[in-house]
């Protein structure tokens, strides 16, 4: 069974490296021009600001995936605090079944206990979890483009 829970970075930033990096390998682009290396003090930072969530997956004790997201007030609506998604990832054995749906509803509910108003969650066109968003009822509101500069 798989297990869901909200974990600490600092107790799990060893241990969630590796999956970073499967998850890099997968999805980024321009990798030879922007390159993996995470500003492990800056989610410290929001950690102990508490500014930090991360919401993790693991099968027998073994982390299995995460879905990490930064709060803050927004600046167009003060009297609310926002959810922004970083990074979610599964490893591929579980991206079938209801693992993944099950991390973000577990996220969703222990946001919303917390009072957090909207959740935004980013993904990626040419590695979509749009079916999964589009169950759990979520809207796409944007579309986010990029260009490597310089």
């Amino acid at each position: 069974m798989v297990k869901y829970e909200l974990d600490s970075f600092i107790r799990i930033r060893r241990e969630i490296e590796p999956l970073l990096k499967q998850h890099w390998d997968e999805i980024a682009l321009n990798k030879d021009t922007i390159k993996l290396n995470p500003h492990w003090k800056k989610y410290a930072m929001l950690d102990q600001n508490n500014m930090l969530r991360v919401y993790t997956a693991r099968k027998d004790e073994e982390l299995i995936g995460y879905f990490v997201v930064i709060l803050e007030s927004s600046l167009h609506y003060m009297d609310h605090t926002f959810a922004h998604n970083d990074v979610i990832f599964l490893t591929k054995k579980y991206r079938k079944g209801l693992t993944g749906v099950k991390l973000i509803k577990y996220a969703e509910e222990c946001l919303a206990e917390e009072g957090v108003k909207q959740l935004f969650v980013n993904t990626k066109l040419h590695q979509p979890f749009d079916v999964i968003l589009e169950r759990l009822e979520f809207k796409e509101v944007e579309k986010v483009y990029s260009k490597v500069l310089g």
